[in-house]
């Protein structure tokens, strides 16, 4: 089976990864934010801001989704990480243009 590279449009904002959770895995799980939220020994509102895309994966969390979702946490971590540096590249272009490009000598 031949492979291909899948392009991603730059312009685009890599996939949030709370997105992920509340669109896909918990509906193939067939769970509840309460119920999730409850397996994984957090509130309610700290998993809704994940959802939502409004707080970041943090280390903790990447372990309790990953155990959770049984695929470990480097999945939620790079997700958020892509995220993250794509944001941080466009907030921050002006000012890393300006900044030299220095080698070893």
């Amino acid at each position: 089976m031949a492979e291909y590279r899948a392009e991603r449009n730059p312009n685009w904002p890599p996939t949030h990864p709370g997105e992920l959770l509340r669109k896909d895995v918990l509906p193939a799980m067939g769970v509840t934010v309460s119920e999730a939220a409850r397996e994984m020994k957090i509130s309610r509102q700290a998993l809704h801001a994940i959802l939502s895309g409004r707080a970041a994966v943090t280390p903790a969390m990447a372990l309790r989704l990953g155990k959770f979702c049984g695929n470990g946490p480097d999945l939620w971590l790079r997700m958020q990480q892509a995220r993250d540096l794509w944001e941080a590249e466009r907030s921050l272009a002006d000012e890393i243009k300006r900044i030299p490009t220095r080698s070893a000598a």
